[in-house]
């Protein structure tokens, strides 16, 4: 069975990889992963992943989610979806992609974990950016991602460089590997990481005023195997490493955090 034609491989991948990379932290959307050319007038996916992961980036406590997925990709540029947001891509060479997109950033509430207690509600929050992708060649492929809107000052920023490859290595089964690291503004990294002087007095911790830097580096792996040419099933994990202010924040008690996915897709 020959697996369809998707840049990066397929949907099942594209649903794996958007959920693995952020999901289970409530960081999703670090990448915009579309059909090269959607059959048709358009072309989509629906499923569900069962998540392991942490309460929050960098939460020693853990949690397991069952997360749906739907998301639609229309000939004429346009896409929606849990795994890459509501936007745009415009007009491009085969071997690029690139537009403009609305993504949620989630937040968080400090009845999530016990180490969040006193540091107050992150709300939810709409954020605005664009992407570009570039395809080295049919396994290879290059992902950058800007957001800007995270935090309840509307005012942190986000963005994500990534690098994976993905293959088909036997005819119902394709591996992806990826790396990939996120770079966020001072404003998101206080939102975030960061303790005010009233949160110091409500929460114990000390002040605490990071800069801007890297958040995380992270791998991941996948396998997904594929029943028919539309259904399949995926295993996937990512581990991630916690880098500088972020890794030094008092709120943060776990700096090498580890999620797993088992996700079903059926693409239509």
């Amino acid at each position: 069975m020959r697996i369809p034609s998707f840049l990066p491989r397929h949907a099942a991948l594209a649903l794996t990889l958007a959920v693995v990379s952020g999901g289970a932290q409530a960081q999703a959307f670090d990448a915009v992963r579309l059909y090269a050319v959607p059959l048709g007038d358009g072309q989509g996916l629906v499923g569900a992943a069962v998540v392991a992961g942490h309460e929050y980036l960098g939460s020693d406590e853990r949690k397991t989610l069952v997360l749906p997925a739907l998301s639609y990709q229309w000939k004429n540029g346009w896409f929606a979806g849990t795994d890459n947001g509501v936007g745009y891509k415009f007009a491009s060479p085969a071997n690029m992609q690139y537009g403009l997109r609305v993504t949620l950033d989630l937040g968080r509430d400090e009845s999530d974990a016990t180490a969040l207690a006193g540091m107050g509600d992150i709300d939810l929050r709409p954020e605005f950016g664009g992407f570009f992708n570039y395809f080295i060649n049919d396994e290879w492929f290059l992902t950058t991602s800007f957001r800007y809107g995270a935090g309840n000052d509307r005012d942190g920023s986000q963005t994500d460089v990534g690098l994976g490859w993905s293959s088909q290595i036997a005819p119902q089964w394709r591996l992806g590997l990826g790396m990939a690291a996120t770079w966020v503004n001072s404003k998101y990294m206080q939102a975030f990481y960061g303790v005010t002087p009233a949160q110091s007095a409500a929460s114990g911790y000390a002040v605490y005023t990071p800069g801007a830097g890297w958040r995380d580096v992270r791998g991941n792996a996948s396998l997904t195997y594929f029943f028919t040419p539309h259904w399949s099933l995926t295993a996937a994990v990512t581990v991630r490493a916690l880098q500088g202010n972020v890794k030094r924040s008092p709120i943060v008690n776990e700096d090498t955090p580890v999620a797993g996915v088992l996700a079903v897709g059926y693409t239509f």
